[in-house]
């Protein structure tokens, strides 16, 4: 099989690998995320104007038609810069949702693409453990509309998200696949109560709480209590776009490691030419290379529409939360007691790491989900 780049996606690479070179020093990183919404304005343009925002979406509705490979591609060198502009929840999650629904929805995805709009989808719930169809938010008949009630958290791009695509059962019991609706609502409309927060990794998020907010029937993004296939697919697009970016990210710190022990000299020599360090560097280098072994086979699964293709990417997910322990805690350590300052940037990929291994369900749930599917 030949791995070997089109001239288009090599393009995309070394273009975005030069933006972030170029435009993301880690210290402007810092400063980004140290207040909501905690990302950039002037890099999204850029990004806009670049053609990245168009990239994820059909050439029907303006976009450039990137499949799974040329979406891996961009993350994974987003992955690199730790960058904190929310290309995943806005495109790859609310966007995408748009464009699989009704054409009322698809008429947003032009100010989408030009960097106009941003957006969010909201699944999760306190009790819900990452399961999408563990829903307790309500879409109820009211007269000629509809009214939601409920709550959502951890909504990545909350903080600064305008419109939300929400996630609420209208028939059916708590874990019933059969009854969940999706629904586009304003995220400043009556009824909706916004509570910004940070996470650990310095990416702002958002809880929501809906009290009788007014829905009229065409906010539905497709029939009545038929919205999780939709849901489910295209999460299943963004887990393997964030395992892409955790690829990333663990190139970043085993490249940042491998550096940092060329020249740290500790009694009279560098640290790296002890035997001890050396094996653990090869844990990291072989961690890291079987994640882009498993990446590599779930593109491709993906790309083809193979019929193994969740089972290639639920196998990657759980390789993405190992690999990611090992090489984020090895950085660490081998940077010793700065490797945990606010500085130094090795700690900040090994948080990211660690809430990119939650995100969707971590290692042991995508385990048991592996384990059950039929053989």
């Amino acid at each position: 099989m030949n791995f070997d780049l089109s001239e288009d996606d090599a393009a995309l690479q070394d273009s975005v690998a030069r933006w972030v070179q170029q435009r993301y020093p880690f210290d402007a990183r810092r400063k980004l995320a140290a207040q909501a919404p905690g990302f950039s304005a002037a890099h999204w343009r850029e990004m806009a104007e670049l053609g990245w925002l168009a990239l994820p979406f059909d050439e029907a509705h303006g976009g450039l038609g990137g499949g799974p490979l040329a979406t891996a591609l961009m993350l994974e060198q987003l992955g690199k810069g730790l960058v904190l502009e929310p290309y995943l929840p806005n495109l790859l999650l609310f966007g995408r949702l748009l464009q699989r629904a009704a054409a009322p929805h698809q008429a947003l995805l032009p100010a989408l693409i030009e960097g106009r709009l941003q957006g969010a989808l909201a699944w999760q719930e306190r009790h819900s453990r990452h399961e999408l169809a563990d829903v307790q938010t309500t879409l109820r008949p009211a007269g000629a509309g509809l009214v939601l009630d409920g709550e959502k958290v951890l909504v990545a791009n909350g903080a600064a998200a305008e419109q939300l695509v929400v996630s609420a059962r209208s028939a059916g019991g708590r874990f019933d696949t059969a009854g969940l609706s999706l629904v586009r609502i304003d995220a400043t409309a009556p009824g909706v109560e916004r509570t910004p927060l940070q996470l650990m990794d310095g990416q702002w998020v958002a809880h929501f709480r809906f009290r009788n907010v007014a829905v009229a029937p065409e906010q539905l993004l497709c029939a009545p209590g038929e919205g999780f296939a939709l849901l489910q697919q295209t999460v299943h697009e963004a887990m393997l776009a964030l395992c892409a970016e955790a690829f990333g990210v663990m190139q970043l710190l085993q490249a940042s490691t491998l550096e940092y022990v060329k020249t740290r000299n500790q009694f009279g020599v560098t640290i790296g030419s002890f035997q001890a360090l050396q094996h653990r560097l090869v844990d990291m280098y072989t961690a890291l290379e079987q994640t882009r072994a498993l990446l590599v086979r779930a593109v491709c699964s993906a790309e083809d529409r193979s019929a193994d293709a969740l089972r290639d990417l639920l196998a990657l997910k759980v390789m993405v939360g190992k690999a990611g322990r090992l090489i984020g805690g090895e950085a660490v350590q081998m940077h010793g007691g700065m490797g945990m300052t606010d500085e130094l940037v090795v700690g900040h990929g090994m948080k990211r790491l660690m809430v990119i291994d939650t995100s969707f369900g971590n290692a042991e749930v995508q385990r048991a989900r592996f384990a059950a599917l039929p053989a």
